[in-house]
């Protein structure tokens, strides 16, 4: 099962999120322009549904080490020192995701308090605020395995598939 999870754990949120938005999105452009009518509801959770996407997308790229890097830069170091200067944007990467996770928290903290609600669905506005910091909690630990593999790869030991 944790197997499975560490495999699969954001797509069991990705797959669902895409394929609700866009069934959201066609409905809501079938009733418009086909119906002449319109969901009141449908943009603002689409929209919702975009952010849990997005912050769950990240956490995803990390695992598969897809994140944005400038490659080119990394030929202009010698092919020695280019294991150590992953490792070191690894750990960059890492060090960005605590500080958005603590920062996270603290504005959470801050909406839960303050009662806000969505308009539309009335929805508690800490739920979508919330979507950082579990996705960059998630990215924290998928940054944390690279960073292991990685240190792993340095000191000769045989990666496991």
């Amino acid at each position: 099962m944790i197997k499975f999870l560490n495999k699969h754990l954001e797509d069991i949120f990705i797959i669902p999120l895409i394929i609700g938005m866009s069934v959201l999105i066609f409905v809501q452009v079938v009733m418009r322009y086909v119906f002449s009518a319109s969901l009141t509801w449908s943009e603002e959770l689409a929209r919702y549904l975009f952010i849990w996407l997005v912050y769950f997308s990240v956490s995803y790229t990390a695992k598969r080490e897809k994140h944005i890097r400038i490659d080119a830069a990394l030929m202009l170091f010698p092919k020695k020192t280019r294991p150590y200067v992953e490792l070191l944007s690894e750990i960059l990467i890492f060090l960005l995701s605590i500080f958005i996770v603590v920062t996270s928290v603290t504005v959470v903290h801050k909406i839960q308090l303050s009662g806000q609600h969505s308009p539309a669905l009335g929805l508690p506005m800490y739920l979508v605020y919330s979507a950082p910091l579990i996705g960059f909690i998630l990215t924290s630990f998928r940054t944390l395995q690279t960073i292991a593999k990685k240190v792993k790869n340095l000191n000769g030991e045989v990666e496991e598939a």
